[in-house]
């Protein structure tokens, strides 16, 4: 009996001692990993701050994510070789090879798009996915990369773990050290460590993989919803700005409330003869970091800079989201989310927007996009809205011509110049009014554009004009491929206006121009950098000119101008509305009344602001007045963001279980029929 126990003794510990030399090769190929990450980052996008700082934090987080998994990792080794110590190996070397793989290819595509991946990826359909695939591009090179890393990998598990000799003790004392990662969620911890960098030296050091697994288990198992300590059964703050409504039924209609937005825009306008057009021009891409007057990154839109001297324009905007999914909600109706964007929901609630309430006081309605209309179910929700007439990349006739394909051909579908020329030779000339919907597509993943030379040099010219440095220089053209593409565009808008000024109509029409988000492929300076895009509202109508240091969002757009129509022009809506949004702040000093959820992604609502202060995960940060962040230690007013953000959550989880935004009375009699 002693025999044998000493027996299976020594057994155990040459198991444990294999694994953790198997083990310790895996970490070294994450090393190996994570320095050529560092490497191919800094020849695609140039110097970073902290280098060395980002590289150290990024293997602390790989190291951590690799010692957390080890103790599942060491279980299903141990158990396989109690029947077959080379089934064991087998397993391990597939096991870790596939990690390796799955790694690289979630780095590569944060180098793509200098966005981690989540489970966003589980919210696109098949055909949305192969389209984002096939926008970023395949290169071959990066392809032999990948498969040269790949054999280097599986040689090096299958060879050196024999070479390194490690005592029974020690090796131990290492899957013990395993358990305690996992028994306390250290990679948690280590991925949200925040380091003195910029916030894409921040994005840069965390564990691609554990953040990809980490967001799919929690999309495919989530975890059951608490009763947040604080909701409102256990903190009511006065004056908190999320708290903007007066709801006559929150249980059975959470977003419903009397509609008392203020109308802001009429001392702006004069009132013309007949109801004015609308025109909304929602730009893929367009952040304020490159457009506008105070860009930091240097104004890429000369022609909007121009245009926005002449409107109303909110130089202190933010989209809903960091993409696009929630442009068209949020801009046209100023919806909820829901779990993964409202257009994702399997039965959209029945909802009025902007397009069905004009449709219903006899507008005409269009939207016009030289992509397919079907990705994100933009098409879907626009069809809910009674549109008129949906014009896509179907829609084009053959003398237009689609931007150029990428290496494995594929486009977007048609430049946004052919889309304004097309819009242009579409518009029929008519009395009746109408509210048109324009979205751009160029300033997207790849970054073709048609004339591509000319804009590269445009690009360069721009930077002369901007008195650029040489150092400045070098740093800007690490993305003149995205530069290039926002100047296309401003050309585009360009000749939109250009050609609406020769229409009988033009004198008669409000249009309305802001991004869709930030593009995420040029570096942010912080989250919030991400949802920042220009406003600007301009007319013929318009008595006078103004620039707006007032907080506001896309959720505020359409309660903003439906009050402004049914004031001048007795536009008809309803006394109760469930807009998310309160109305567009017209202050000339810098403040922000609202409290606002904002979505990074379609699984990733983690971001909130409310007055001067955003919360983002657990962490709070003030915000100054170019909407720069700091980190701030506030222990009142974090617990009156988390109270405000728990309040949207409460009310979008009753909708996504069934919850009704307008009663049917309510919808009935306002919907266009």
């Amino acid at each position: 009996m002693v025999k044998y126990i000493r027996s299976s003794y020594v057994h155990v510990k040459k198991i444990v001692s294999r694994f953790i030399s198997c083990f310790i090769v895996l970490c070294v190929l994450f090393f190996m990993i994570r320095c050529a990450e560092m490497i191919y980052d800094r020849l695609l996008h140039g110097h970073l701050t902290a280098w060395w700082e980002v590289l150290l934090t990024g293997i602390i987080k790989d190291l951590t994510f690799l010692m957390t998994i080890g103790g599942w990792a060491f279980l299903i080794y141990f158990l396989l070789s109690l029947a077959s110590e080379k089934l064991a190996r087998a397993v391990f070397i597939v096991i870790a090879v596939t990690l390796c793989l799955v790694h690289l290819v979630l780095s590569q595509y944060f180098l793509t798009t200098l966005t981690a991946l989540g489970a966003d990826l589980w919210h696109y359909s098949p055909r949305d996915i192969w389209q984002i695939i096939a926008a970023a591009g395949i290169k071959w090179s990066v392809i032999l990369v990948v498969v040269l890393i790949m054999l280097i990998a599986t040689w090096s598990l299958a060879r050196l773990p024999r070479r390194i000799k490690m005592a029974p003790t020690a090796a131990l004392a290492l899957i013990v050290l395993f358990v305690i990662c996992e028994d306390f969620n250290l990679a948690a911890k280590a991925n949200i460590w925040r380091n003195d960098s910029s916030e894409y030296g921040n994005s840069l050091s965390i564990n691609k993989s554990y953040y990809f697994f980490k967001e799919s288990i929690d999309y495919f198992f989530p975890p059951p919803a608490e009763v947040s300590i604080y909701a409102d059964t256990f903190l009511d703050y006065k004056n908190d700005a999320s708290i903007r409504f007066r709801y006559p039924d929150e249980v059975n209609y959470p977003f419903l409330h009397q509609d008392e937005t203020p109308d802001v825009l009429s001392p702006f306008f004069s009132k013309g003869e007949h109801r004015p057009n609308v025109v909304i021009v929602i730009v893929e891409g367009l952040g304020r970091a490159y457009a506008n007057e105070g860009a930091y990154l240097g104004s890429f839109t000369p022609f909007l800079d121009s245009l926005a001297g002449h409107s109303l324009y909110w130089q202190n905007f933010l989209s809903q989201a960091g993409r696009t999914f929630a442009s068209l909600p949020s801009i046209l109706a100023s919806l909820p989310f829901g779990k993964s964007g409202f257009t994702e929901l399997p039965h959209m609630p029945e909802h009025l927007s902007l397009l069905s309430l004009l449709k219903y006081n006899g507008y005409k309605t269009g939207f016009y996009y030289g992509g397919d209309a079907v990705f994100d179910n933009m098409s879907g929700f626009l069809q809910q809205n009674a549109i008129d007439q949906i014009h896509d990349i179907q829609s084009f006739p053959a003398d237009y011509t689609k931007l150029p394909e990428n290496d494995q051909g594929f486009c977007w579908g048609y430049g946004d110049q052919e889309l304004m020329r097309y819009y242009n030779a579409t518009l029929a000339n008519t009395d009746t009014p109408y509210c048109n919907v324009l979205l751009t597509v160029a300033s997207h993943e790849p970054f073709l554009v048609n004339r591509q030379e000319f804009y590269l040099a445009r690009f360069e010219q721009r930077m002369k004009e901007l008195h650029f440095d040489e150092e400045r220089k070098a740093d800007a053209r690490d993305y003149k491929m995205q530069y290039a593409s926002i100047l296309y565009v401003d050309d585009a808008l360009r000749q939109l206006f250009h050609r609406y000024m020769q229409r009988p109509e033009f004198n008669n029409t409000i249009f309305i121009i802001t991004g869709d988000h930030r593009m995420p492929e040029i570096p942010m300076r912080d989250k919030l950098d991400r949802y920042r895009v220009p406003m600007i509202l301009y007319s013929p109508l318009l008595s006078r000119a103004a620039k707006f240091n007032g907080v506001s969002t896309h959720f505020d757009i359409t309660p903003s101008m439906l009050q402004l129509l049914k004031r001048q022009y007795q536009v008809k809506m309803p006394s109760l509305a469930a807009w998310v949004g309160s109305g567009l702040d017209t202050s000339y000093i810098f403040e922000n009344r609202h409290g606002y959820p904002l979505m990074q992604t379609k699984h990733y609502m983690i971001d909130f602001i409310q007055g001067n202060h955003m919360l983002i995960g657990n962490d709070l940060y003030e915000v100054s007045n170019d909407l720069a962040l700091t980190a701030v230690n506030d222990k009142e007013k974090l617990a009156q963001l988390r109270h405000g953000f728990e309040r949207f959550r409460r009310k979008n989880r009753q909708m996504i279980t069934g919850a009704k935004l307008l009663p049917d009375s309510v919808y009935m009699h306002y919907f266009p029929r």
